[in-house]
């Protein structure tokens, strides 16, 4: 008896219910011209804007959803450099940061090219520049072999692991990513939404290389998605709103990998529901580039230093944490005397207020977030 979906004889002829889906379905379509079409009535610098903040909030949540930190300050940099929008002073990124980028890039804004072999090679080459996978040294820019064992999806501790999902053997990836991608190409009758969604159940189903298979799977899916409204501009992320409900997205793939049958109608249920929410929390987004292009017209008159610039636009990104004088010197690489005397200056700006909370080191808050939060 098939314990998963790819052992299956009728695998991979997926199978779904379209009176399930098809309310569903038409919301989130309706939504998504919505949301662009009132994009599009913002002015260019706040477009600009928004896609920049949405295409830095995918590439972060894509990492933390796997369980990697990755630095937003660097990953918005590179965004920002690569697509030559201006920000002011670019930061120097770190390597993994850059691939991880330029693999959401390629898929984002080159959606309409063949997606191939040897692009997801490039992907994965990208995702992993050193060839290794934390301290591990793994296979980079080619489909695993399974010389370590089969591929699981495991958790627990040492000598009680569960074992969540096991993939298809080494030996069956060339014909199924061969499948995949033939039918990717070619099956041009199927609502591009509900391709993401299967195109995403699909890929990370085999499961190809030794690493990143879910941040590439999430790619492809951004990468359907920007072909279901034929553009490169981003103004949701399906990986936020993912990120939210990790649990739910791992639970429902693990139930559907475990299907006795090939009806999908579940997933992609979860699927739109997932990215009806994501449209929705497009609308913060929106508010977040509003409120930062207000707070600097109501500041045009004042003079800020470049470190003030900096952390100012740290906070209307949205600062990790709290801020405080010993983060700002870290992070202006300046003394600690030279941080309070840029902190005092933004107090007497009417710019930064102190934090009620007391204790050990006082915190900073912008002022105009009290009225905007």
């Amino acid at each position: 008896m098939a314990k998963y979906i790819h052992q299956l004889l009728e695998w991979p002829k997926f199978n779904w219910k379209p009176e399930k889906l098809a309310r569903r379905l038409s919301a989130v379509r309706h939504r998504q011209g919505q949301l662009f079409g009132q994009m599009q009535t913002l002015g260019f610098p706040l477009r600009q804007e928004a896609i920049l903040t949405t295409l830095t909030e995918d590439v972060v949540k894509s990492s933390e959803i796997e369980g990697e930190i990755l630095d937003r300050e660097q990953v918005r940099s590179s965004i920002a450099r690569r697509l030559g929008i201006e920000t002011g002073a670019l930061l120097q990124v770190d390597r993994d940061v850059e691939g991880v980028v330029e693999m959401m890039l390629d898929a984002t804004q080159k959606y309409s090219e063949p997606l191939t072999d040897e692009r997801l090679f490039g992907w994965h080459a990208a995702l992993f520049p050193t060839g290794r996978s934390s301290i591990t040294r793994i296979i980079v820019g080619a489909w695993r072999n399974d010389k370590t064992g089969p591929m699981q999806v495991i958790s627990g501790p040492f000598g009680k692991e569960r074992v969540h999902y096991e993939a298809p053997a080494a030996d069956r990836l060339d014909n199924e990513m061969r499948a995949f991608l033939d039918w990717f190409s070619n099956s041009l009758d199927l609502d591009p939404v509900l391709k993401a969604g299967l195109a995403h159940l699909w890929f990370v189903t085999i499961h190809p290389f030794d690493d990143g298979n879910g941040r590439i799977a999430r790619a492809i899916a951004d990468m359907a998605l920007a072909r279901s409204e034929d553009s490169s501009q981003r103004f949701y992320s399906m990986s936020a709103q993912i990120r939210l409900d990790r649990s739910g997205y791992y639970d429902v793939l693990e139930r559907t990998q475990k299907s006795p049958d090939l009806d999908v109608t579940p997933w992609l249920e979860w699927f739109l529901q997932c990215l009806g929410r994501a449209i929705e929390g497009a609308e913060q987004t929106l508010s977040d580039v509003l409120f930062k292009a207000e707070f600097w017209k109501q500041h045009a008159g004042q003079s800020f230093n470049d470190r003030q610039r900096d952390i100012i636009n740290r906070l209307l990104d949205g600062f990790d944490g709290k801020l405080t004088s010993s983060k700002w010197a870290i992070i202006e690489k300046c003394s600690p005397d030279t941080a309070l005397r840029d902190i005092t200056q933004l107090i007497d700006m009417g710019v930064l207020a102190k934090d009620r909370a007391g204790g050990r080191s006082t915190s900073y808050h912008l002022l105009h977030q009290e009225t905007h939060s």
